[in-house]
């Protein structure tokens, strides 16, 4: 079970940018360790660094200038696609659109096949890039969720519309949001909306997002929520903890601790 995260926000939010982000990551960092990454966009394209290692491994590295209004951010505990192929990893890039997922999509060989559609890079063959194939290939839509079959919490940014990032729950995997005067973050659980918070020493308006939500951010603020109805025929053949990697997050939040002790 993947984590995701990340944040929009706004030109007048005064939100340390890298330390926001850093606080995500420590905040999800328990829930995989086969690769992690993030990405952000400030008034140029978007960049993104992902590698094949731990939370820990990147913590302190993480840098968002103070000019960006989009992050996104990742760990990954993989199902399909051997992270040792980087294209596997997230943020997953397919043409215009990036994004991260956590959840399990079954038919996504299907979906490639019906919409005659190629796979950003040959060698990939992770599940989560055929959300943002078909989000390029026909828009960020309530019809295009629909297609998919299987557990998602998903997040991505279309190069297209770069003010924008949006974001989705289906079935079978959690996501909690939290909203400020300029700011509305999202990530996996509550608790690590929580670490953000005491990290920039604020307090956020914090709810679940309901299943079959497709939520729409620009510049700090909700601009837009479509309900979806998500299929709901997949089980999985088991059920995975969402503590996957205590060691990682135990040693984030203490290395998280030790960043912002001098402020």
């Amino acid at each position: 079970m993947c984590g995701i995260a990340g944040y929009s926000f706004g030109n007048a939010s005064r939100v340390n940018r890298t330390l926001a982000a850093q606080a995500l990551l420590a905040g999800i960092a328990e829930r995989g360790a086969d690769a992690v990454g993030y990405a952000h966009r400030a008034d140029g394209p978007l960049e993104v660094r992902k590698q094949q290692t731990g939370a820990s491994a990147l913590l302190d590295a993480v840098v968002v200038p103070q000019s960006a209004r989009q992050v996104l951010v990742h760990v990954r505990d993989y199902t399909k696609g051997h992270p040792t192929i980087a294209a596997n990893n997230h943020p997953v890039r397919h043409g215009s659109v990036t994004g991260i997922h956590n959840g399990i999509i079954a038919n996504d060989d299907e979906l490639f096949r019906r919409h005659d559609l190629v796979r950003d890079e040959p060698e990939m063959t992770v599940d989560s890039e055929v959300i943002f194939a078909l989000v390029e290939h026909r828009g960020s839509s309530p019809e295009v969720l629909e297609e998919l079959v299987g557990t998602i919490a998903a997040a991505w940014i279309d190069e297209r519309q770069p003010e924008a990032l949006h974001v989705a729950r289906g079935v079978g995997r959690p996501l909690w949001m939290a909203r400020g005067r300029h700011e509305v973050l999202f990530a996996s659980t509550r608790a690590a909306l929580e670490v953000v918070e005491r990290a920039l020493r604020t307090t956020f308006r914090k709810t679940e997002v309901d299943e079959g939500r497709l939520l729409t951010l620009v510049d700090g603020a909700l601009v837009d929520e479509h309900r979806w109805a998500p299929d709901r025929s997949y089980r999985e053949e088991r059920e995975l903890p969402a503590v996957r990697a205590p060691h990682e997050g135990r040693f984030c939040l203490e290395r998280l601790a030790a960043l912002i002790a001098p402020a």
